[in-house]
């Protein structure tokens, strides 16, 4: 998984990881602060929540253009800059008032903004790196390394969230102005992430692209680099047009997997029980799923390692996490407080965690000649995903009509079992796994050479397309039972792994 990888997929891999746990620090609890300092109702809350995530994944497609012609190294740095200003603008305690609301849209338009130069050039600089054919074989396992780091930063950021924001009403602040701590959290990440970039910079240059640097010289890398491969009219078309069908079943992935922060998230707040308590109460502790994943990579180095010095050091670390855990649940209070932003920690983990277990497996079928294709592991991950709304399907049964308050609030109506949005999560994450590291894997190397920046854009639209329809969930919350909302979702899932299985054989004729 790990060996042979190039230096730059790291340092590259590191430099998300600081930028996304910003990102997901501050979406973790968006959908609350709209709630809790403006006094939305959920349905605008989402609908703003929705339409954010819309930009943040459709101006990428810009984003690509702009660095297809200037270079993507160019776009990243100026975008990870106007990230900086956006999440320093929204930390910023303004009220409830007008001035607040502007501060508010000021604040996600530069961070749409600077997603749109950053995020989608940052994925074609790490493709880039295995253009030649001495790691043109890598690719799809460099992309699930770099997806696994993008839920590194996701993993901790609901923990850092609650915690900062505790820390802040301990100290006299309102809940709503603890937001902003919360908030405030994104722009040290930033400062972490750019440091990151500038400081190994050296490791990925020659993945930057851009007319200019060409220009300027750099002769080593234009001798060593392969020459661009030129395809026919008919060939572009084809590709594109395979590339489109996958794009639009994207769309309809992302509108059923970011319910996390719309619907799921408002299903943790008024349904599910606000404490734990025995063994369930520790999987709310990060700490506690940190170590757990510490396990799953020393039970793989265990079986692989090649040296009984590597063995050993494995061994060491599984009994130190067992002690640790061992520890933990001896010293667990009576109850545990379950927040409703902490359910947002278990997919990032479980993605860090079943990372190297996907690659194993599919790894496995690959010597064997088995392996399905990436369109057909993204149709799969459709399948996967509408069975995680069938499980919501059976633990909504019999849960009562959403209440709302005098000031348009939500109650608290009942106290499901955790273990149902738990659930929900880990089949989600199976279904992310066969669809997301593998779509961005195949952008990179089917998208013709001309328009890489453009169809990686392409990705990105798909994604803020299906981030639009989050909202759609969120409109009918409290007018229809809940077991229709899931089923509006399992349905929509279903609908498109038929739709993409009916086209695979227009898209495996370039995959």
């Amino acid at each position: 998984m790990f060996e042979g990888q190039p230096k730059g997929l790291y340092a590259l891999a590191l430099a998300n990881t600081g930028e996304r746990f910003g990102y997901y620090t501050m979406l973790a609890v968006f959908v609350l602060f709209l709630q809790a300092n403006f006094g939305l109702t959920p349905a605008a809350s989402m609908s703003i929540y929705s339409s954010f995530l819309m930009f943040v994944y459709f101006l990428p497609l810009f984003g690509g253009m702009a660095a297809d012609k200037w270079g993507y190294g160019k776009m990243v740095t100026i975008g990870i800059f106007i990230m900086l200003f956006g999440y320093m603008l929204l930390a910023i305690p303004a009220g409830a008032g007008v001035t607040a609301y502007a501060f508010m849209f000021g604040a996600l338009a530069l961070v749409c903004a600077g997603t749109a130069l950053f995020k989608g050039n940052l994925q074609v600089m790490v493709g880039n790196l295995y253009d030649s054919p001495e790691y043109a074989g890598k690719r799809d396992a460099a992309f699930s390394i770099f997806y696994m780091a993008i839920n590194i930063g996701a993993m901790f950021a609901p923990t850092a969230a609650i915690k900062v924001m505790e820390y802040a009403q301990s100290i006299g602040f309102s809940e709503a102005d603890s937001y902003h701590f919360a908030f405030g959290v994104a722009c040290l990440s930033l400062i972490i992430s750019i440091a990151i970039y500038y400081g190994f910079r050296y490791t990925f240059r020659s993945a930057e692209g851009g007319k200019e640097k060409m220009k300027n010289g750099n002769n080593e890398k234009m001798k060593n680099e392969e020459p661009v491969q030129e395809l026919s009219k008919e060939e572009t078309k084809s590709r594109i047009i395979a590339l489109c069908l996958v794009y639009a079943v994207v769309i309809f992935f992302w509108m059923a997997f970011h319910q996390n922060g719309a619907t799921l998230t408002q299903f943790a707040k008024d349904y599910t029980a606000t404490s734990s308590t025995g063994l369930q109460s520790m999987m709310f502790d990060v700490r506690n799923l940190v170590a757990v994943i510490f396990m799953v990579y020393a039970l793989f180095a265990l079986f692989q390692s090649t040296t009984s010095k590597g063995r050993g050091i494995a061994g060491l670390i599984i009994v130190a996490a067992l002690c640790y855990l061992g520890y933990q649940y001896t010293n667990l209070p009576e109850s545990v407080a379950v927040s409703a932003p902490i359910f947002q920690q278990f997919n990032p983990c479980f993605v860090v965690a079943l990372t190297p277990v996907s690659l194993a497996i599919f790894g496995a079928l690959a010597k064997r000649d088995k392996e399905p294709s990436a369109p057909v592991k993204i149709a799969l991950g459709m399948l996967v995903a509408a069975s995680a709304y069938v499980i919501m399907v059976v633990g909504s049964m019999g849960a009562p009509m959403p209440e709302f308050a005098a000031d348009g609030q939500t109650q608290h109506m009942a106290d499901f079992s955790p273990n149902w949005l738990v659930s929900t999560y880990l089949v989600l994450t199976f279904a992310e796994l066969l669809l997301s590291p593998m779509g961005i894997s195949f952008v990179s190397k089917v998208a013709p050479p001309k328009y890489k920046g453009l169809m990686m854009g392409g990705w990105f639209v798909a994604t803020a397309l299906g981030n639009q329809l989050v909202m759609i969930p969120g409109l009918i919350w409290g007018k229809v039972e809940l077991v229709w909302v899931w089923t509006l979702l399992a349905s929509i899932c279903i609908l498109s792994f038929l739709f993409l299985m009916s086209q695979m054989s227009k898209i495996k004729k370039v995959a």
